[in-house]
């Protein structure tokens, strides 16, 4: 039976920063009966937000689903919304939701704001419903609208396998500034693992890199950067050559590694510093009409660590 939330939570609100992330090395295993591609992936946030505000309105019983992007659906077709739903299924309760969503992230990127927002929802209704969740039962409500979702309840660092449901964190000692550039065009994840899997035929062991991190749950930047690597990069290369050339752009103004993350078609490089990383990224926003960002690596466990919420009254 569904409950009504009490009038002491009805009129709060919360607004939860909703980060990207970055696959500094993701591998592409056998393909499970389900479907699904089995992955092996290191996956670090970065500092580029979206940002959800989440109000618990006790004059209706719906979720009203507001996005300044056009594009993008309000209803179910949204992750947003469908994590919404499933807080509330899962808790047996039935609430009034109005959620903005003001995005930042490009989107169909291989940066996962859509899954990122969407544990950024579980996350903020959670609270707001007082539901005193742990990482496990927020990753298992998660786990069950998408693949991604379940890493952003223990990032900013985390070993990510299977489907992405199983997430061990991860520490990178060090810090490092990134670039991010999107060209513009979206590349659909299930395009891209059909491309794969026509592309290839066998599957690379595990490197040893991989190996020494399982072990120890920690690595350094500088081990870590002459082995990243993408399973996705030699299938879809051909088919983008702007992708290749963005990686050499990015090596020539000093990136101590470039990388394709996710599935595309964003193209990140690893920089030693803020400085060397805001030249980079200036320089190629004045030469193209790229969608660039100059970037920290990300520090906060986001979005269910309360310093990266703000509850507004």
């Amino acid at each position: 039976m569904m409950e009504q939330v009490s009038d002491a939570a009805s009129h709060e609100e919360v607004v939860v920063r909703a980060p990207a992330k970055i696959n500094l090395i993701i591998r592409v295993l056998d393909r499970l009966a389900s479907g699904y591609h089995q992955l092996w992936s290191l996956m670090h946030t970065v500092e580029l937000f979206d940002v959800l505000r989440i109000r618990v309105n006790p004059h209706h019983r719906e979720i009203l689903l507001q996005c300044g992007d056009p594009s993008l659906p309000v209803d179910r077709g949204n992750l947003v919304f469908r994590a919404a739903e499933a807080v509330m299924s899962r808790a047996h309760m039935q609430v009034g939701l109005d959620i903005e969503l003001t995005k930042c992230i490009p989107m169909a990127a291989g940066l996962g704001g859509g899954s990122s927002d969407a544990a950024a929802t579980i996350w903020g209704v959670h609270h707001l419903l007082r539901l005193g969740w742990d990482v496990d039962e927020l990753s298992q409500c998660g786990a069950a609208l998408g693949s991604d979702i379940p890493f952003f309840f223990t990032a900013p660092c985390a070993m990510v396998r299977g489907w992405g449901q199983d997430v061990t964190p991860c520490r990178l000692e060090g810090e490092r500034w990134v670039v991010l550039v999107n060209p513009g065009f979206p590349i659909q994840t299930k395009w891209a693992y059909d491309r794969l899997a026509s592309h290839r035929t066998a599957v690379a062991p595990l490197s040893p890199f991989i190996q020494a991190v399982e072990a120890k749950g920690t690595a350094s930047w500088d081990d870590l950067l002459p082995v990243v690597e993408n399973d996705f990069e030699p299938a879809l290369f051909p088919q983008y050559p702007i992708l290749g050339f963005i990686k050499d752009k990015l090596r020539a103004f000093g990136a101590q590694a470039v990388l394709l993350s996710g599935s595309g078609a964003t193209v990140f490089g690893v920089f030693a510093n803020k400085d060397i990383a805001r030249t980079a990224a200036a320089t190629l926003q004045h030469e193209t009409q790229w969608r660039i960002f100059d970037v920290p690596i990300g520090h906060s466990s986001l979005p269910h660590d309360p310093s990266g919420l703000s509850g507004l009254s």
